[in-house]
């Protein structure tokens, strides 16, 4: 089994999952080798702007198989169940099924030739067809359980129905594979039908708003989501430290500036115009240096420390589920660790081009108590999306002449940039593992993702890309 799925998300944008167990304690670093013609460092692009607005993470409960949680034998018992245990797993499944609708037809709106593009949208709606029609079937009688079922129900099934229309509306014409259009839009239907017509979901006034509808199914996912998505409390470290280095900074400015109006007034006698000048000269040099020096003793002071600490809580007992330390900085070359260093050692000659070192490091421990009955793991979803890198890049303006029967033509290309990945691994006291990726990119989307081998001394781990 895969330990870490990279997978590319819209244009511009990675995204690494993995899952883990309760009393796991791990640390999962990326190093992002940024080519010096990228002009990405930390004078361009601020490491605490990009983790709040290009560092997305999302955790939740996670079990193998979207049908597990409630279609198996587990459920063929329902009142042998308590109301909270029931809720827990149908939030599960709803949520789970959600995610995965949603990424698979993300990735197949990728798909930009008819003949990829349809068995996979067939694929995809025959998969929709039978999740809901097997979740439907453990629907229970009881009516202080229906409630909770009816809103996953109608939440899912409208939910299907716009990932399905969308995917479609964005998909390539083909009058050859109007079969299987025709046949998306027929469940779409029936999946209208059945939440207005035969189980009457929502009212006539809310289904005939378009923003009545939306946020009622905004609610409707924020409820599904109780339970399964975990409580995030990000608190930045080194704020104390921080004020401390300020007053250092300040302090120390001001012994130079004392010093030099001392040293100003000895030299003049008397309150004279040219006292004044010389003393504005120095006040001036002193606001122009002071955050000049106060930012390089606190990128000296901060070096190697984690920048923000994430406490991770079931949203139901508020109990603690996990807790996590995050860093993200631009290293020195001296800082980089010996066998990543080895690992980019053994890159192309012709892909040794002068880098910027990003570095992302994000260590977690997991409780040891069990979590909520039905739940066995864990999973962390991290999406870096890489539009601040891209702001940088030349477009591209360069054409390749042709000559065939003494006709001379051309065609324009574009400039493509190519930066490198290293993912390292480590589990507890486990030896760490490594993976080298090449992101090819240019300044709209990303071309491909491909992963490179690595020295044989260097230990990989398993990577599930798609």
């Amino acid at each position: 089994m895969a330990k870490v799925k990279v997978k590319q998300e819209e244009a511009l944008s990675v995204k690494f999952s993995h899952q883990m167990e309760t009393g796991d304690q791990r640390s999962f670093d990326l190093y992002f080798f940024l080519p010096s013609e990228m002009w990405i460092d930390s004078k361009t692009l601020d490491e605490e702007a990009y983790y709040h607005s290009g560092i997305v993470g999302r955790r939740s409960y996670y079990s193998k198989g979207l049908h597990l949680p409630l279609v198996q034998s587990r459920f063929a018992s329902l009142n042998k169940r308590t109301l909270e245990e029931f809720r827990l797993y149908l939030n599960l499944f709803a949520y789970q099924f959600a995610v995965a609708i949603e990424t698979d037809a993300k990735e197949l709106r990728q798909k930009s030739e008819s003949q990829d593009f349809y068995p996979a949208l067939n694929d995809l709606s025959e998969q929709v067809a039978q999740l809901l029609k097997k979740f439907r079937r453990n629907e229970p009688s009881e009516e202080k359980w229906k409630s909770y079922f009816e809103h996953a129900d109608n939440y899912l099934s409208w939910f299907c129905e716009q990932q399905l229309l969308k995917t479609l509306a964005h998909g390539p014409r083909s009058a050859e594979h109007s079969d299987i259009s025709e046949k998306v839009i027929a469940l779409c239907r029936s999946e209208n039908d059945y939440r207005e017509v035969e189980k009457r979901y929502n009212s006539t006034s809310t289904r005939q708003d378009a923003n009545r509808i939306s946020n009622k199914m905004l609610l409707l996912r924020r409820l599904i989501q109780q339970g399964v998505v975990l409580k995030e409390e990000l608190k930045p470290l080194g704020v104390g430290l921080k004020k401390f280095v300020t007053g250092l900074a300040t302090g120390l400015v001001m012994l130079v500036v004392s010093a030099l109006i001392f040293k100003a007034q000895g030299f003049f006698n008397g309150l004279t115009l040219t006292l004044l000048l010389t003393l504005a000269v120095i006040y001036g040099f002193r606001e122009i240096f002071k955050e000049d020096i106060r930012n390089v003793m606190w990128r000296i002071v901060q070096r190697g420390r984690p920048r923000w600490s994430r406490i991770l809580r079931d949203t139901t007992t508020q109990a603690v589920v996990a807790k996590q330390l995050v860093w993200l900085e631009f290293l020195r070359p001296q800082d980089i660790p010996k066998n990543v260093a080895e690992i980019m050692k053994h890159r192309h000659s012709q892909n040794k081009v002068d880098t910027t070192v990003l570095h992302y490091r994000i260590a977690t421990k997991v409780t040891n108590k069990p979590f909520e009955a039905g739940y066995s793991q864990i999973q962390e979803q991290v999406n870096f999306n890489l539009v601040p890198f891209a702001r940088h890049l030349e477009r591209g303006k360069a054409k390749i002449y042709h000559e065939s029967d003494g006709k001379i033509s051309n065609e324009s290309v574009e400039r493509r940039y190519q930066l490198n990945l290293v993912a390292v691994l480590k589990d507890g006291k486990a030896p760490a593992e490594y993976a080298r990726f090449k992101v090819t990119m240019n300044r709209s989307s990303i071309i491909e993702i491909t992963e490179s081998k690595l020295p044989d001394n260097i230990n990989p781990f398993t990577i599930e890309q798609d």
